[in-house]
């Protein structure tokens, strides 16, 4: 056990924001699985989104760890983040933002363990969280190349146009993400920030288009992840099809289209995606496609 003092603090000056991205950058590094999601670090940087951060730092004013509390909808509890420092684990410093956390946070409460590390379950056991949801991470390598997308009768393919596609694709990732707990209440907010950040591609942004009517049926929004020292690799970022188009080979179609991109027009050799375990429908499509999977994210769940 070492002496931790845990601060509340409503905002993140930019100074401790880089803190606590360098802090997430070394645990992801050790343990192989970004501890903080990407919506988490994209909301660090919003100054309009309500969050409640808990820093935990050393005699020696290091931060040791990090609790992110996401409160924009108190109605259906709170999202957590949790990350320790992979110098100072084994202290009591995950335990005590833990339970800082659960005094901060209205019930209930959903926290994810990236890369489904034993700690995490490890603590979630003691303080009565019990898992709820398990997200497989997929990957595949880009090889070879890939067969020439089959679209259905009637469909073409265009890029992504921002400002003018916007308020149609959120229509459209809304119906095709209905029962969805979080790609389904994107917002334009949740879009602009995307749209804004240095890896966004429009030309990796592919949507499925009804030639007659100029109506979006589905789309592969694709991504590069660049890390120094780390290799690149593609993500099959979002894929969804309105659900009236379902049953033609539209979503295999996209998927195709998307991955000769990141092949073809990007130069990876590989690639991933995130499906929810309980997707089989999903799970099957890509694993006959050649994904396999890589790791697991749960979410664990209290009250």
């Amino acid at each position: 056990m070492t002496s931790t003092q845990v601060s509340r603090l409503d905002r993140l000056d930019p100074a401790q924001i880089a803190e606590v991205v360098d802090l997430a950058r070394a645990a992801g590094d050790t343990d192989g699985a970004d501890p903080l999601d990407e919506q988490i670090l994209l909301r660090l940087r919003d100054e309009r989104a309500p969050a409640i951060h808990l820093v935990a730092r050393g005699t020696d004013e290091t931060l040791t760890g990090y609790a992110h509390l996401d409160t924009t909808d108190p109605g259906t509890g709170v999202g957590v983040g949790l990350v320790v420092h992979p110098a100072y684990r084994r202290r009591g410093i995950g335990r005590a933002l833990a339970q800082q956390v659960l005094a901060n946070a209205a019930r209930p409460v959903r926290a994810w363990a990236h890369g489904d590390h034993p700690s995490a379950a490890a603590l979630a056991v003691d303080l009565d969280f019990r898992r709820a949801r398990v997200l497989w991470q997929l990957r595949r390598p880009l090889s070879s190349p890939q067969p020439e997308p089959r679209l259905p009768d009637g469909v073409t393919l265009r890029a992504f146009r921002p400002g003018v596609d916007d308020e149609a694709w959120l229509a459209l990732n809304a119906r095709a993400f209905a029962e969805h707990p979080e790609q389904g209440r994107w917002t334009a907010d949740d879009l602009r920030v995307r749209l804004a950040e240095p890896w966004f591609d429009p030309a990796g942004f592919l949507l499925a288009v009804e030639s007659a009517t100029g109506r979006l049926l589905g789309f592969h929004w694709t991504k590069v992840h660049e890390r120094p020292g780390s290799a690149r690799i593609g993500e099959v970022y979002v894929l969804g099809v309105d659900p009236s188009a379902h049953g033609g080979g539209l979503g295999r179609a996209l998927t195709t289209a998307g991955l000769t991109y990141l092949r073809e027009q990007r130069g990876l050799d590989r690639v991933m995606l995130y499906v929810d375990e309980s997707n089989t429908a999903a799970v099957a499509l890509y694993e006959r496609i050649g994904f396999a999977r890589w790791s697991a994210h749960v979410n664990y769940q209290l009250g």
